[in-house]
């Protein structure tokens, strides 16, 4: 079997940042427990092509709302007349769990809106940087993250 690799992506925080830039009829919302299905049914869409994945519902829900890291503030919807299309999950130590836009909503520019708010918001809570993990052969990711000024930091494999 072929060993998997993921790589740690940090983006430096000093200076400015580029805006986000919308696309025509998204609107924000930061996480309810009442849209705990609905945030799941998205991140559950956005990985069935195969670039990652999410727990049960469940097992999601607890680990994410009882996680000590865990901050409403820091996920952030976006939706369109349709629903909800765009999720980016983080964590009170400046990392990004999850991004994932709706494959209906994907080329619009919405996953680079999310990833420039987010470092926004870091910023605003005065971080240094902000870390992701992405990987290897997610080359559609890794263009985006690279686009948003984001850099290598290491190179790790995958947990079995």
């Amino acid at each position: 079997m072929v060993q998997a690799y993921c790589l740690l992506l940090r983006r430096e925080l000093a200076g400015a940042l580029p805006p986000s830039a919308w696309p025509a009829g998204i609107s924000l919302a930061t996480y309810q427990p009442t849209m705990a299905e609905a945030v799941h049914q998205l991140l559950e869409a956005g990985y069935r092509a195969g670039v990652g994945q999410v727990s049960a519902l469940a097992v999601w829900r607890e680990r994410f709302e009882r996680d000590p890291e865990y901050d409403p503030q820091l996920c952030i919807i976006a939706s369109d007349a349709q629903g909800l299309v765009g999720v980016i999950q983080c964590w009170t130590s400046a990392y990004i769990k999850h991004l994932v836009v709706h494959p209906r909503a994907q080329g619009q520019g919405l996953g680079r809106a999310l990833l420039l708010h987010a470092f926004s918001v870091f910023q605003q809570r005065r971080e240094g940087f902000v870390d992701l993990k992405v990987l290897e052969d997610n080359l559609r990711a890794r263009q985006l993250y690279a686009s948003c000024g984001m850099r290598q930091v290491r190179r790790e494999p995958v947990p079995d």
